[in-house]
């Protein structure tokens, strides 16, 4: 079995986005529910908003970085979530 690698939204109680990256989606929102996340500890509970996995790391890494610029931020706005 290939590893994939993901990118993931999350829409938190207070209505804003986390944008994060992982390889094993099951574990990451443990931690997330479990208050191991700094930004998400204080904005339970959380919701997964969409989950984009890709076979390659590099592209998996540049997309969460284009994520959290100021036109992937517009991008996920106006296409993901």
């Amino acid at each position: 079995m290939k590893l994939t690698y993901a990118v993931y939204i999350l829409k938190c109680s207070d209505n804003t986005y986390y944008t994060g990256y992982t390889t094993n989606i099951e574990n990451r929102l443990k931690a997330h529910n479990n208050k191991e996340v700094h930004y998400t500890k204080s904005r339970l509970p959380i919701k997964l908003a969409n989950l984009i996995q890709f076979e390659n790391k590099q592209k998996a890494y540049d997309f969460e970085r284009y994520l959290k610029s100021g036109s992937g931020i517009a991008f996920r706005n106006k296409r993901l979530v």
